[in-house]
């Protein structure tokens, strides 16, 4: 992907191992249409010196991916999306709600109004490329 903002981003401190977080950053990238069948992903080496994380929790990320079918190796170029269906706008949707409501009933319980956690998805969303 030719962009100039990083591809994967994570949180060591998060508390999801870092692995879990490749998994999902990729799972989300392709259910939304970012990474489609045939897309060369970046190698184990790029993303573990881009993140500056160990090339073994990278390797763990990309093999639970191809056990889940998202990715498959490509003789010759490494690994790509694999072929698959997409998920529905549905499908999406309920695999982000739960996300979305932790975050507004822990910033809710942090004493943040509606208000401030509507600009700050905003913030989120234009900092994310939205």
């Amino acid at each position: 992907m030719g962009r100039s903002d990083p591809l994967f981003v994570v949180h060591p401190s998060s508390g999801v191992p870092i692995y879990r977080q490749l998994v999902e950053q990729v799972e989300a990238l392709v259910a939304g249409g970012r990474l489609l069948p045939g897309d060369l992903v970046p190698s184990v080496r790029q993303v573990a010196a881009a993140l500056g994380v160990n090339p073994m929790t990278v390797s763990k990320a990309w093999g639970r991916l191809e056990s889940l079918g998202v990715l498959e190796r490509d003789r010759g170029r490494g690994m790509v999306v694999a072929e698959r269906r997409g998920a529905t706008l549905a499908e999406r949707r309920d695999e982000v709600r739960p996300l979305l409501d932790r975050a507004v009933v822990r910033a809710l319980h942090l004493g943040l109004t509606p208000a401030q956690v509507e600009r700050m998805v905003r913030e989120s969303l234009e900092e994310n490329g939205a």
